[in-house]
């Protein structure tokens, strides 16, 4: 059943090891640097909880992201539970508790993929996405491993001791998106592995506040925001990145899904539904927060009295262009759905259109950052320093004398403007940035797997028979140019 957002909260206080500046964090859900970002992730289990959104966002009592989706009207159902999440955060939040729930339907899909000679992980896989949905836990992952040189393998992680009841884990994962957030961490590699490498093909799933587990955060924009006012995205909606330390963790043989086996480690991402879903989900938060950047365009223009203004106009039409692109490319990641072993397994979206959302979001949204700055101009560098300055009963009056602009106050203006640069200038927009670049992987890893998806053979072939369809002429006749 679906929990509430205080049940949520309530399940924060397990005392996970989060460390930030040195300090450890005694609870993320009153620390500066989480609790907004922590109640804003509440407000995604209200929504299904209890709210007008219940009946979208769940079914049979769980989560719809949870669901194995069995027909094309069951991938619209998930797609739409997806994007009143994504509206919720404007799509700020990436790696909500949805993104993960669809891996986990991925693996249910397909479980029979974690069986192998070395160790069976089917029943672990099935335990795993069940035990999610029943408890509408939020599910965070690691599969990143930290560089490491020759003779140092011993970063990553690795099992260190073999006991009856589980495996003793040690080493490190990078970028554990909204982990200090999450209930469980599944740990594994998407990676491609040595043929060899067993020592490293493994993944488990463990509760945050496991033994030995340490979370070390990188710089929290939420805690050095000044107010809601002044940083109205970054104050809320910063879902963190965190490295994962595990030193001599025990993990129960029930927790591993995957062991000691290469093939499997990699594959239950790629051969499973698993990193489909993910792209449906990431597609559509991807659309929303596109939509919302082109709604700051619109009101900036609007505010700055140039919306009627041809060149303005193209560059609204031009984002309004890119919005259309992000939704395209959801919907025909659903209508191109596949069938997943046989249908045993329900269906996924079609990984062509999935696989190609990759290229066309990791190059758009810089393009739409920056169509948006142009528009913006110099207002978003010339702002009060922060809602104090408005407050103040002698600089007040000043401030909003000389801020205010033809037919919008200078709180209105200075509002719009600061949510505008909490969106495009600040630290917290420049890591959004960067994280669509690589939302996906680096380019050379997405862009050669484009060429594996398929569609490469149908654009040869068509090329080829226009090819066939001519030659020279017999010797003696007129080139010409009659068909």
């Amino acid at each position: 059943m679906t929990r509430s957002g205080q049940e949520y909260l309530d399940s924060l206080r397990d005392g996970r090891e989060v460390w930030l500046d040195g300090e450890r964090v005694k609870d993320v859900t009153r620390h500066a640097a989480f609790r907004n970002t922590a109640s804003s992730i509440a407000r995604l289990y209200d929504l299904a909880h209890e709210s007008e959104h219940r009946e979208v966002l769940t079914s049979g009592g769980v989560h719809r992201a949870f669901a194995v989706p069995r027909s094309y009207e069951d991938l619209v159902a998930r797609r739409k539970a997806y994007k009143v999440w994504a509206e919720s955060s404007f799509g700020f939040l990436g790696r909500s508790p949805d993104y993960m729930a669809g891996g986990a339907a991925g693996f249910a899909a397909v479980p029979q993929l974690f069986t192998t000679d070395s160790f069976d992980g089917a029943d672990n896989a099935l335990a795993y996405h069940r035990r999610l949905a029943e408890g509408d836990l939020y599910s965070a992952f690691t599969i990143t491993n930290p560089h490491s040189g020759e003779g140092e393998d011993d970063l990553v992680v690795r099992v260190v001791a073999e006991k009856d009841g589980g495996i003793v884990v040690s080493g490190a994962k990078t970028v554990g998106t909204g982990a200090v957030f999450a209930d469980e961490v599944i740990v594994g590699t998407i990676e491609p592995l040595a043929p060899g490498d067993v020592e490293h093909a493994l993944c488990f799933s463990v509760p945050i506040g496991t033994p030995g587990l340490r979370f070390v955060s990188r710089t929290s924009y939420e805690a050095q925001a000044r107010s809601v006012f002044d940083n109205p995205l970054s104050s809320r909606f910063d879902e963190n990145d965190a490295l994962l330390v595990c030193e001599d963790v025990f993990v129960p043989w029930e927790r591993v899904l995957t062991y000691r086996n290469v093939e499997a480690t990699g594959a239950m991402w790629w051969q499973t539904p698993a990193y489909l879903n993910f792209g449906h989900q990431a597609a559509t938060r991807f659309w929303t927060k596109l939509e919302f950047l082109t709604g700051l365009a619109i009101l900036l223009t609007r505010t700055n009295k140039t919306y009627q203004l041809p060149a303005v106009t193209q560059s609204v039409g031009r984002l309004l262009g890119m919005v259309a692109q992000a939704k395209a490319f959801v919907l025909a990641a659903e209508a191109s759905y596949e069938q997943v072993d046989g249908g045993r397994g329900g269906v996924r979206p079609g990984q062509e259109i999935s696989f190609a959302q990759r290229i066309m979001a990791g190059e758009l949204y810089p393009r739409a950052v920056q169509e948006i700055k142009l528009l913006a101009g110099g207002g978003v560098i010339q702002l009060p320093a922060s809602a104090e300055d408005l407050l103040h009963p002698q600089l007040g009056p000043v401030v909003r004398k000389y801020l205010r602009a033809p037919g919008s106050s200078a709180e209105d203006r200075i509002k719009l403007l600061k949510l505008v640069w909490d969106a495009l200038g600040s630290e917290f927009a420049g890591r959004h940035e960067q994280y669509e670049r690589f939302y996906h992987g680096a380019p050379h890893v997405y862009l050669t797997m484009q060429t594996w998806a398929g569609g490469a053979e149908n654009c040869e072939e068509l090329a080829r028979a226009c090819l066939d369809g001519y030659g020279l002429p017999p010797a003696g006749q007129d080139l010409g140019t009659d068909k």
